[in-house]
């Protein structure tokens, strides 16, 4: 065999390593942080400047966010450079250490200045008491109402040593003093140098304050006194007259046939600019209809051009004859009012001043203002006063008595005339007259119910002991009431609940005049709000809750005790304005008229025989029906029910009045109601039209 050697292949020897480069992450993160470190460094600084400047130069408290339109005030140079050299200089301390920048902010105000003299809850009214624990001088409405519950009901105190009554505090209104308890703002003490004269001025300006807040209270003042007419007669409405009424109904069917706030108050606009520009096409479209109706060949012009502020005079005019006419009859325009003073409201705001440059607000007509034009004012103090103005009521009287009182009246008005009267102006005075007795009338017909409430809860119904089946007693959680009283407490607390109601029934006119004033006030804006109740324009009321603040303390003076809550909602999801606070106390008299006419007709149903039957064979006889039915109403309706939850009802002003329409809801489950229809009975509500 022959073998064929074969070399063995050579191995090429290992390369050597190639030299590696140094790596460039190392470079590309100093370049990084060498391009980043100045802008930190510039970002910081700048961060700096504008806090110095912030702190040296607050901004106002609010909305101060300038739109497009808007154009701020140009500085002078020197006042620029003056600026920029101070903040400057300010910068330049705080770097070198000179200066804290914590230094340079304001000191800081958190709690408001209360004037000497003041009580220091409320800050307007005078005090009169100071607390020995909490040391704070208070008011006697504010220390009764914080020191009501817990360790404060222990609290003592002492009547304040500089109240005297003999001090300017009590600024003359017409050359007399008036009460303390309706002059709440106080007056220092002067020093030496000031003169009795600036303090009686000041003392003037400071009720001329409060009374643009609350007005002067009517009822801190003797029924049926001069006084008390003069002070009621600051917000009695005028009557309108025939030519006044033809633009009357000119407005309101305007308002009628328009949905304003169906169209405006909605949730699905996405940006303000479309409400506003649907409130805009709203109002021109309302304003326009009433201009053409009113002078259409004069109209026409402004109507094309959409220029309103030539007519402002003439809308204030027929605007204010709409409210005057609805405060002096709460029953009316019932639906449209709403949308009526909610585009008032909207006419009102700044943010729609700019495209319209209409001023609609004109102060109410009353029966003072007008006698003071005439100089006649001094009528309403006359000591026939209350014959000229008393209403000539038929009950029990033949139609002889009845002529001879309206003669009477008429002579006593005429003569009353004749004294006052200048420059022919005897029918004005006569209108003042009338006016002042349709007051009076208003008054019955809103006061008598709660009255007759009031007498049947004394004449069937005890305090001290309950008849078996009548008894008031509730408990909470028991027959859908969530409050819990004894027969006893429950009967003190129906009791003040009807007298808190007649108060505000008395004080109606004035609580209407501060309601829209607080409506239609341009600096307190409203929020569009969901309440749970569909969507509401939440606002506040601050003048409206004061005087209902005055006029709670009023009565809790008078009962002594106060049973359950005394808070007063308003401005929140319960109550959300100064119209739907006073919409709900105009249903008083509608809530107690039909429970009041259901047990004058009793007896009046026993003079039928088949009645008879009836009510004796189901209720046992008319004494007992009618017991049986107040005691129905003072024990569910006054049980805190009505609320979607246990927080929003209770005994809370707004409270009691709720149970009262909850109770109203279950009327055709009670078994007396086949009374209230044989009575007559329709409905609580009425006519939301006419």
């Amino acid at each position: 065999h022959t073998h064929t050697h074969t070399p063995e292949p050579k191995l090429a020897p290992p390369a050597e390593p190639a030299e590696t480069s140094p790596s460039f992450f190392p470079a590309a993160v100093l370049t990084v942080w060498l391009l980043i470190l100045p802008l930190l460094l510039l970002y910081n600084l700048f961060a700096l400047v504008r806090k110095v400047s912030t702190l040296m130069y607050p901004k106002p408290c609010g909305d101060t966010k300038v739109t497009s339109k808007e154009k701020r005030p140009k500085m002078s140079d020197d006042e620029s450079s003056s600026d920029i050299r101070q903040a400057s200089e300010a910068l330049k301390s705080v770097l070198e250490g000179e200066q804290d920048l914590d230094d340079l902010a304001p000191p800081e105000t958190t709690e408001a200045v209360v004037a000497p003299g003041c009580c220091v809850e409320c800050k307007d009214r005078r005090s009169t008491k100071l607390c020995d624990q909490c040391e704070d001088e208070y008011c006697d409405q504010c220390f009764l109402s914080l020191h009501r519950k817990g360790s404060r009901a222990k609290h003592t105190a002492a009547p304040v040593s500089e109240l005297r009554e003999d001090e300017a505090v009590c600024a003359p209104v017409s050359g007399r003093v008036l009460p303390q308890s309706i002059v709440p703002y106080a007056v220092a003490s002067p020093p030496a140098a000031v003169s009795t004269a600036e303090v009686a001025a000041a003392a003037v300006q400071s009720q001329r304050d409060f009374s643009l807040l609350t007005g002067v209270d009517a009822n801190a003042f003797e029924r049926f006194s001069p006084d008390w007419f003069e002070a009621r007669a600051r917000y009695i409405p005028v009557r309108l007259k025939m030519d006044e009424r033809r633009y009357l109904r000119l407005t309101s069917s305007s308002v009628a046939v328009c949905n304003y706030t169906e169209r405006v108050d909605r949730m699905d606009f996405k940006k303000q600019a479309q409400r506003t520009h649907a409130q805009l096409q709203n109002i021109c479209a309302v304003l326009s209809g009433i201009l053409l109706g009113a002078a259409y060949d004069k109209a026409r012009k402004y109507v094309k051009n959409r220029e309103y502020k030539p007519a402002s005079k003439m809308f204030r005019s027929m605007f204010e004859f709409t409210r005057r006419h609805k405060i002096m009859n709460p029953e009316k325009m019932r639906t449209d009012y709403g949308k009526f003073l909610y585009m008032l409201q909207d006419i009102q705001d700044e943010r729609l001043q700019g495209y319209l440059a209409l001023d609609v607000k004109n102060p109410i007509h009353t029966v003072y203002d007008a006698l003071c034009k005439i100089g006649a004012e001094a009528m309403l103090r006359d000591p026939d006063m209350t014959t000229a103005t008393k209403e000539v009521m038929p009950d029990g009287k033949s139609r002889e008595e009845i002529k001879a009182e309206i003669k009477h009246k008429e002579r006593t008005v005429n003569a009353m005339v004749k004294r006052y009267a200048t420059r022919g102006n005897q029918e004005d005075l006569k209108w003042m007259l009338y006016s002042i007795t349709d007051n009076h009338s208003f008054l019955r017909c809103n006061r008598v119910p709660i009255d007759d409430m009031l007498a049947y809860l004394k004449k069937y119904f005890s305090p001290d002991h309950a008849e078996e089946g009548l008894s008031l007693a509730i408990t909470g959680g028991v027959e859908g009431s969530r409050l819990t009283h004894s027969h006893a407490r429950h009967f003190a607390f129906v009791h003040q609940s009807l007298l808190l109601w007649r108060e505000i029934q008395d004080d109606m006119f004035r609580l209407w005049c501060l309601a829209e004033h607080d409506m239609l006030d341009s600096q307190n804006r409203y929020v569009l709000k969901d309440t749970g109740q569909g969507l509401h324009r939440v606002q506040n009321s601050p003048r409206v809750a004061a005087a209902m603040k005055n006029i709670l303390f009023r009565m809790q003076q008078e009962v002594g005790e106060w049973i359950g809550s005394s808070v007063i909602h308003l401005g929140d999801t319960n109550v959300p304005n100064a119209l739907v606070f006073i919409d709900k106390y105009t249903q008083v008299p509608r809530i107690l008229t039909p429970i009041v006419q259901a047990v004058k007709e009793v007896d009046r149903m026993l003079k039928d025989q088949l009645l008879n039957q009836y009510v004796e064979h189901t209720f046992g006889s008319g004494e007992r029906l009618k017991k049986i039915i107040l005691h129905d109403f003072f024990k569910n309706g006054f049980d805190g029910s009505g609320a979607d939850n246990f927080f929003d009802a209770g005994s809370c002003i707004d409270g009691r009045l709720t149970s009262a329409w909850n109770w109203c809801s279950q009327l055709e489950s009670k078994p007396f109601y086949s009374i209230f229809k044989l009575s007559g009975f329709i409905g609580f509500d009425g006519d939301f039209q006419q």
